[in-house]
């Protein structure tokens, strides 16, 4: 069977030509508006959702503490992700809703740049450390709690086109 992926594959644009990892040159890209939304969830007992909710935990804020780590996190995804670019984000927004169905919470990050390179690494980056945060916050309430579903919502702009995968 041949290998779909040969390493030298002009597709590989993160491996030179012998197969060596590299960043990718994108100074002849174009700049222009991008856009990538993730989300994840953390699924909990209903109680834990509920002292979340009172405000009732013995490391305070937790769903301020969880959205700033997500802000946070995606200003430094270049410097977490070895491969990824350095990106001047003009947007980051971490939104961390209640869903007692779940039990749980589902994160959603949107990053929005003018770059020559997309943003779906900072918005994955900014909900799973809003969710490992949330956990952190949480963990002295119940340590089973679950984070789940991390994923690409959509992503807009950009040579390659927008991109919205089929719903899980």
């Amino acid at each position: 069977m041949q290998d779909p992926f040969p390493k030298n594959s002009a597709n590989l644009t993160h491996l030179d030509g012998q197969g060596q990892a590299q960043m990718v040159d994108v100074s002849d890209k174009v700049q222009t508006i991008r856009q990538a939304v993730a989300e994840a969830q953390v699924r909990m007992l209903p109680a834990t959702l509920a002292a979340i909710q009172a405000g009732n935990t013995p490391k305070g804020d937790v769903l301020a503490t969880a959205r700033l780590a997500g802000i946070m996190a995606a200003k430094q995804t270049a410097n977490l992700i070895p491969l990824c670019h350095p990106l001047p984000l003009q947007k980051v927004a971490v939104e961390i809703t209640p869903d007692p169905q779940l039990p749980g919470y589902q994160i959603r990050a949107t990053v929005k740049t003018k770059a020559e390179t997309g943003v779906e690494m900072e918005a994955l980056t900014a909900v799973s450390i809003a969710a490992l945060t949330l956990y952190d916050m949480a963990k002295a309430l119940e340590k089973s709690m679950q984070i789940e579903s991390i994923r690409l919502v959509s992503k807009t702009g950009g040579k390659s086109g927008d991109y919205f995968p089929p719903a899980p």
